[in-house]
């Protein structure tokens, strides 16, 4: 199938995932449950194009950004599809995150519309009023047991029009002439992690959704018209924009959002509600809600039901051997590990139906090709590693970015034509799996040798009283690096030098002398980006202010 992918000149996203379903017939299926709210294909088609004849008519014009702001509420869906339908290209942002954030994301983007709710519009007022948008419009910022469409109190701006979305995507605009879009016409700016300075923008096209859609959602998972899905990331995340709106809209299934942190308990309300047959997942999540089954059985109530999933995906970070062992002696879910970046969108090295490598991030998706090259390559063509050998992945395939906005310097070093320089390293054995190996650029060099930071927490979390673990380079001066093991035990063991030597012995015993970490720092937990990622950026920092 991947090989007869091929789409029209005349795209638009959406129409791929939205207006299609209606032309198909699905108008009446649930697209969105929202606690006891429910939302049919027909009711997100018709606030789609009521919001992109809103934008339009307040002045957002073809290729401009606008900012979406928002928790994981229904409007999050009109939101996006309305900004594509009038041709304007599509920013999102994590709507808990710093006010300085936020208000970089604004002033980065150069938006003429910001969609939002009214604590983050509060947070960056003074950046909004100097901004000269056109619009900001307001949602509801509702718990997942309220309904999202209420009156939201709209707040008086000086020279700025503040709308209320609900309003907006309810009101009978006139027909408006359809905006033409090309599948090479921008859609959507993804953000990376922002793992070395601010997050960068990666330029994306409506093809690239469409493709990836195509070759991973439907080809290599399998979606189904009667799934429905749930997700730990939050929807800004590209992540879960995939997993938890493009796909299930791609094939008329029904996306169950709640917009609270997720937390264990409430992500076990979610699924105790909407019962899910996919769960969008990270490893951090597997191994909390692995703790919460203990405890809930230690004190003598229910052990988890997770008996609906079908199956769950896992990204944004290392899966550990271990942790995966025990999610399936648990729960026995199939969880399908992969890999995917801003920079391609999502998913294009996977773990799949019939098709599981514990401890692998699997097999390259059909449609994409890879190459692991020397950390010097300079280009896609040069030799590759031999067979067994760790590389830097490069990866070719029609859902790569056209660049990073503002930065030609590393879309250079990024980007080279049709493929991608991951910076990931991995091995990839015989059969085709592809083993992780952490990134190039967090590789330490320690008294001379190299320390892969992956492979030390890995074999450290196979220890009984470690739950999550991030090894860092710590500067010690004159050129000198020592690694420094950051270390958040499970409840009930003791935070002192005995376990810390353990835990180096631990290491030493299962890996290379030099690779053991010369320091231990008990904590109660890791700081997180926006994306649920360990922030090594910020263990850094910690480690040079002690």
């Amino acid at each position: 199938m991947s090989d007869d992918v091929r789409f029209d000149d005349d795209l638009n996203l959406a129409d791929y995932f939205v207006h299609d379903r209606v032309r198909e017939g699905r108008g009446d299926r649930v697209a969105i449950r929202f606690g006891d709210a429910r939302y049919s294909y027909r009711q997100v088609s018709e606030r789609s194009t009521a919001l992109a004849s809103s934008l339009r008519t307040h002045g957002v014009k073809p290729e401009q950004r606008v900012l979406v702001i928002l928790p994981d509420l229904p409007a999050f869906a009109w939101a996006i599809f309305g900004t594509m339908e009038c041709g304007a290209v599509l920013a999102m942002g994590n709507p808990d995150a710093p006010s300085k954030d936020l208000a970089y994301l604004l002033a980065y983007t150069r938006a003429t519309a910001l969609i939002t709710v009214p604590r983050v519009l509060a947070a960056i007022e003074a950046e909004v009023l100097a901004a000269g948008l056109c619009a900001v419009y307001l949602a509801h910022d509702a718990p997942t047991s309220e309904r999202p469409d209420q009156e939201v109190t709209l707040p008086t701006l000086p020279e700025v029009t503040v709308l209320a979305l609900e309003h907006e995507v309810t009101a009978r605009w006139p027909a408006m002439p359809r905006v033409k879009t090309r599948r090479d016409d921008v859609a959507i700016w993804l953000f990376t992690s922002g793992s070395t300075g601010q997050s960068k923008a990666a330029m994306h096209t409506h093809r690239d959704f469409a493709f990836n859609t195509e070759v991973f959602a439907k080809e290599t998972m399998a979606l189904r018209e009667s799934d429905v899905t749930v997700s730990v990331p939050r929807l800004y995340f590209g992540y879960a924009t995939g997993t938890n709106l493009f796909f299930p809209f791609a094939v008329g299934a029904t996306a169950a959002l709640f917009s609270e942190r997720p937390t264990p308990e409430a992500l076990l309300d979610a699924i105790a509600r909407d019962r899910p047959t996919v769960l969008t997942n990270v490893p951090t999540m597997m191994g909390r809600l692995l703790a919460h089954d203990r405890e809930r059985q230690r004190r003598g109530e229910s052990a988890l039901d997770l008996s609906c999933l079908r199956f769950c995906y896992s990204a944004g970070e290392a899966l550990p051997p271990s942790l995966l062992a025990q999610w399936s002696e648990r729960f026995g879910v199939e969880v399908y590990d992969g890999i995917g970046s801003a920079e391609m969108f999502h998913i294009y090295v996977s773990n799949r139906p019939g098709d599981v490598m514990p401890g692998s991030l699997g097999r390259v998706v059909s449609g994409y090709t890879a190459r692991l090259l020397a950390q010097d390559a300079e280009g896609p063509g040069a030799p590759e590693v031999p067979e067994g050998q760790e590389g830097v992945l490069w990866i070719r395939g029609d859902s790569v970015a056209l660049g990073y906005f503002q930065d030609r310097d590393k879309s250079w070093e990024t980007f080279h034509g049709h493929w991608c320089r991951t910076g990931d390293l991995f091995r990839r054995d015989a059969q085709g799996y592809f083993w992780f190996g952490g990134r190039a650029d967090e590789l330490l060099k320690i008294s001379g040798q190299w320390v892969s930071p992956i492979e030390v927490e890995e074999c450290l979390l196979s220890h009984p009283a470690v739950q999550t673990c991030a090894l860092i380079g710590v500067d010690l001066g004159g050129g000198m690096l020592a690694s420094r093991m950051y270390v958040v035990l499970h409840a009930g063991h003791i935070q002192d030098d005995t376990l810390a030597v353990a835990l180096q012995d631990h290491v030493r015993a299962r890996l290379s002398h030099h690779k053991y970490p010369r320091q231990v720092r008990f904590v109660d937990e890791l700081p997180r980006n926006d994306r649920g990622k360990i922030d090594r950026k910020a263990l850094k920092a910690r480690a040079s202010e002690s």
